[in-house]
């Protein structure tokens, strides 16, 4: 790697409140827990799950986990898990976007010319050393081509108008797994009529997970979301100070709510392009149906609340 190249680095997204499962949380825990914080599959929490996930890639030293002050109770239960990553714990949650463009920005001040991948915390992956190759594979693309947001899509298995959908244009490269589309069209949460049309013209679904050159990041925020970008441009001034944390809550206050699938990926400042995978590579686990249809087809280990779940036909 040449001195100007940057490293790769990992924004794990664990800033919502999980109100899709928030029935199924308060009937495990007692309370509405937000979902990323809960075990739905296997002994340990979908936030450890996912970074122990994003290790076999990225050090935790380049994994910036973004969250909300407010959770700070559940996340001192997770201490081992976050000893070395990076904790930024948003004053208020500002949607998506908010959450993206403060990871990037705040890897921004410490290595600008970096490579970045995003990953949610809601998702089940079978086959993990596996799938972390395809997204190392990707990077490596995106690295060639840092301007080309490149997001992983998944074959639908029904018209579920829950997810973006994501419409394949021509091939722009390859990944060693399979070919790199250009995005001709992306909708996010259709209505339903339309959520079974895309199905039925072999839309695929977004997956959330994502890689791209971190200037090219930044400067899309800039142009979408021009009010945010300049709260958070700001706090690259205290990076590493005393006062980064005050400066953090002075750039929320006035901060504008966005959903980064709407404000950026549907917008036209971005080049996009997506990685076809498998639909039974990727799980989401956003609602209690889903986790009960997906537990069932992808052979994990069933938790004893299964049985008490009535997943929707």
């Amino acid at each position: 790697m040449s001195q100007s190249e940057g490293k790769l680095w990992a924004i794990v997204l664990a800033g919502g409140e999980g109100v899709g499962l928030r029935a199924l949380t308060r009937q495990l825990y007692g309370e509405e827990r937000p979902k990323q914080y809960a075990v739905l599959t296997g002994s340990k929490c979908l936030l450890r799950q996912t970074l122990e996930r994003v290790a076999l890639l990225v050090p935790p030293n380049r994994t910036v986990v973004v969250t909300l002050a407010s959770h700070a109770r559940y996340l001192a239960a997770e201490r081992p898990a976050l000893a070395e990553v990076t904790v930024l714990a948003q004053p208020a949650d500002r949607g998506t976007a908010a959450g993206v463009l403060l990871a990037a920005h705040w890897i921004a001040a410490r290595d600008p010319e970096a490579t970045v991948t995003a990953f949610p915390t809601d998702h089940f992956i079978v086959d993990e050393t596996v799938f972390m190759r395809d997204v190392a594979e990707v990077a490596a693309y995106v690295r060639t081509d840092p301007e080309r947001l490149v997001l992983f899509g998944a074959t639908p298995t029904g018209p579920d108008p829950g997810y973006g959908w994501i419409e394949c244009g021509e091939r722009v490269g390859w990944a060693g797994f399979g070919p790199i589309h250009r995005i001709r069209d992306f909708r996010e949460k259709p209505s339903p009529d339309v959520a079974r049309r895309l199905f039925t013209l072999g839309y695929l679904w977004n997956t959330f997970i994502f890689a791209i050159g971190l200037r090219a990041l930044i400067e899309a925020g800039r142009q979408c979301i021009p009010l945010l970008h300049d709260r958070l441009v700001r706090l690259g001034v205290f990076a590493g100070t005393q006062y980064e944390s005050w400066a953090m809550r002075q750039a929320y206050l006035l901060a504008p709510a966005a959903d980064f699938s709407r404000a950026v990926l549907e917008s036209s400042s971005l080049s996009l392009a997506v990685a076809p995978i498998p639909a039974s590579t990727w799980f989401d686990l956003g609602t209690p149906e889903r986790v009960a249809r997906i537990l069932g087809r992808s052979g994990a280990p069933a938790p004893s609340w299964l049985g008490r779940l009535r997943p929707s036909a």
